[in-house]
């Protein structure tokens, strides 16, 4: 009786049911890896079976890809949503720095996704027809702001969007995904509200300063010096 429920809500609503379990993939590949992770779990975490799993989506590997691209496709749609064309140059710059920094702490599987994928060199990516066109309106949006902060003043040089862009999600991305042991190193915990508020202003202040050729301090909230003791000091 369940299974043949389980059936009929499937063939009312195949569209609710691949994005359960697309959403259900997502967080066992997150969890596990592609390698670790099991479909049969993906599919009881989902309310289906694997004949349902298949008929949506595909085989492991196409799950996967199809997850990938699903998470591409999320944080592409809400940076389109910024309105950095209406901004200043410089505002703009900070506001898309701000949205990488938040979106990657909100969405920390997105960030465990781009690791397994990585290790895999980008394999099931390059069998992608989707993504590289979710990118070029990123990239031209991107390229639209720097333009119009040379053009304006603001900007001493119109660099690479794509080499400005991989900075910023570079500044976000490592200091989360080596929070654990940077902060043993450095004694300190690096995941408390203050020091991620402290790395934001850090991460805005260094990118508007090599866009505007001012220097940092120019740009940083809080004018008095946060100079630390080291971890060990007897300070």
């Amino acid at each position: 009786m369940a299974k043949a429920k389980r059936i009929l809500k499937w063939q009312r609503d195949p569209e609710g049911m691949r994005l359960r379990i697309l959403e259900a993939a997502k967080q066992e590949f997150a969890t596990h890896g592609l390698a670790g992770a099991r479909v049969d779990r993906i599919a009881a975490k989902a309310g289906a079976n694997k004949r349902m799993l298949y008929y949506h989506v595909g085989k492991k590997d196409d799950l996967y890809l199809a997850v990938l691209e699903g998470a591409y496709e999320k944080i592409r749609v809400e940076e389109r949503g910024l309105d950095l064309e209406h901004l200043d140059p410089p505002e703009a710059i900070e506001r898309l720095i701000a949205f990488t920094w938040n979106y990657f702490i909100r969405n920390p599987e997105f960030l465990a996704l781009l690791n397994t994928e990585n290790l895999a060199r980008a394999r099931h990516l390059k069998r992608s027809t989707k993504v590289k066109s979710m990118h070029s309106p990123f990239v031209e949006m991107i390229r639209t702001v720097v333009t119009r902060g040379v053009q304006s003043g603001d900007f001493q040089v119109a660099v690479d969007p794509v080499q400005l862009y991989i900075s910023i999600a570079a500044l976000c991305f490592f200091y989360l995904s080596n929070s654990a042991t940077l902060s043993v190193i450095f004694g300190r915990d690096l995941l408390t509200k203050q020091a991620k508020d402290e790395r934001l202003e850090h991460m805005v202040s260094l990118v508007l300063a090599a866009l505007t050729g001012k220097s940092a301090a120019a740009f940083a909230k809080d004018k008095t010096p946060r100079l630390r003791a080291p971890a060990h000091s007897s300070v």
